[in-house]
């Protein structure tokens, strides 16, 4: 029964998978394997099933690198925009410290020029008081030559003469007196001065430190800085876009400000280091300014992915067949979902010679992006649309040999190359 099984199927494959004969020549024999119809088909089954794991397998591996490569990127950028933020903040506090370094500094130097304005005010007092100890001293002096002189010959002149040297004795307690609470006084004030010298030199100390770190805090923030920018720019230039021509049209679409103005105060202490320091934090902020209108560019420009499912590029931007591609093909199956590409706002959903079914999207800063050869349009004209929307499905609509999007990427009208915008995403985001 099985025999003749086996010849039915035979016989059932043979129109398909004829028999064939394997010649095996030898010196003096000749022989021949059979294949028949069965063994082919099984040999061409397993050959089937050997191709199909090792294509499932490679989309596997391809899935699960792509993924991890994303994942280590976003990563990356939000480590490294966590670092810039703690690097700004520990930059404010550093300004604050200085600041109020700066204040007692000042303070302490009006406290060692009050105190020596009273230092010299008491040795003035001093001199003139030890002026005038000497007069008294001198008429003293003259008083008892002069009394001793005359006691023997003038007994009436005796008294009068007591009296007069007990007034300068008298004037003498007073003077001296004086004289050792201006000494009390001078010491005090060269103590309260030396006090104050010492609070002044702890104050330029402390200064200096804050300036040293501030520099050190302003040299990691130029280059964290410098490190933001630098791929900003290469991404701009990869892509055709004028870097600064993008940088002013978002600065005069984002240059709101107001609020009520007060006084400003103007220090009349000039400072060398700490000028110098807010000349470098005004260049920093410039600087992030930069970077700050460079991510609103990345944000308005189309540098997403419009095909997130598995495919295949098949054809790349410039000549082909003799005329120019304006774009890039990207296969898969009919149906696979198609994403808008950056925000914009829907300017054509429809029938295009050539493009078959045809969306186009209007972006900021002069682009625009076309997805062509459609199987279904999922938006219409007027629409705003969001980066990673879903607005079609892909198809084999138009001029086209198989199921594929066809994407460009157009600035200002000009068609370029969209895997630049691709590329650029990658290093960016």
């Amino acid at each position: 029964m099985l025999h003749s099984l086996s010849n039915r199927m035979n016989a059932a494959l043979g129109r398909f998978l004829p028999e064939q004969r394997l010649f095996l020549k030898s010196d003096q024999t000749t022989r021949f394997v059979r294949l028949s119809p069965m063994t082919q088909a099984t040999a061409l089954g397993g050959t089937a099933i050997v191709l199909s794991w090792a294509i499932l397998a490679s989309s596997i591996l391809v899935t699960d690198a792509v993924s991890v490569g994303a994942t280590g990127q976003a990563g990356t950028r939000a480590a490294f925009e966590d670092r810039l933020n703690a690097l700004a903040a520990e930059r404010d506090a550093r300004a604050a410290d200085a600041q109020a370094a700066q204040e007692r500094f000042a303070t302490a130097l009006g406290q060692v020029s009050q105190m020596q304005t009273q230092l010299l005010a008491s040795e003035e007092r001093r001199r003139e008081l030890e002026a005038g100890l000497g007069v008294v001293q001198a008429s003293l002096h003259d008083a008892l030559a002069q009394g001793q002189a005359q006691g023997t010959a003038v007994a009436d002149a005796a008294a009068p003469a007591a009296d007069r040297a007990q007034e300068v004795t008298a004037a003498l307690d007073i003077l001296s007196g004086e004289l050792k609470s201006a000494a009390v006084r001078q010491t005090e004030a060269e103590v309260k001065a030396a006090e104050a010298q010492r609070v002044a030199d702890a104050a330029t100390t402390e200064r200096d430190q804050l300036v040293a770190r501030n520099d050190e805090i302003f040299a990691q923030l130029e280059d964290a800085v410098e490190m933001s920018v630098k791929p900003l720019d290469e991404m701009f230039q990869n892509v055709g876009v004028d870097g600064e021509k993008l940088l002013e049209t978002v600065r005069e679409g984002y240059s709101g400000h107001g609020g009520p103005l007060t006084p400003m105060g103007y220090s009349t202490r000039g400072n060398a280091e700490i000028s110098e320091s807010e000349a470098r934090a005004q260049e920093i902020v410039v600087s992030l300014d930069k970077v700050n209108r460079y991510r609103i560019a990345v944000s308005k420009l189309p540098l997403a992915m419009p095909v997130k499912s598995a495919f295949r590029y098949t054809s790349g931007f410039g000549p082909r067949w003799g005329r120019k591609h304006e774009g890039i093909d990207m296969a898969g199956p009919v149906s696979t979902p198609i994403y808008a590409t950056g925000d914009g706002v829907v300017i054509y959903a429809g029938w295009q010679s050539g493009y078959g079914n045809l969306i186009k999207i209007k972006h900021e800063l002069g682009t625009e992006t076309r997805y062509g050869h459609l199987s279904k349009i999922r938006v219409k004209v007027g629409q705003k649309v969001s980066r990673n929307s879903l607005i079609g499905d892909m198809g084999n609509t138009g001029r086209s040999t198989g199921p594929h999007l066809h994407y460009e990427v157009r600035v200002d009208g000009k068609a370029v190359n969209p895997m630049s915008f691709i590329k650029a995403a990658e290093n960016v985001f």
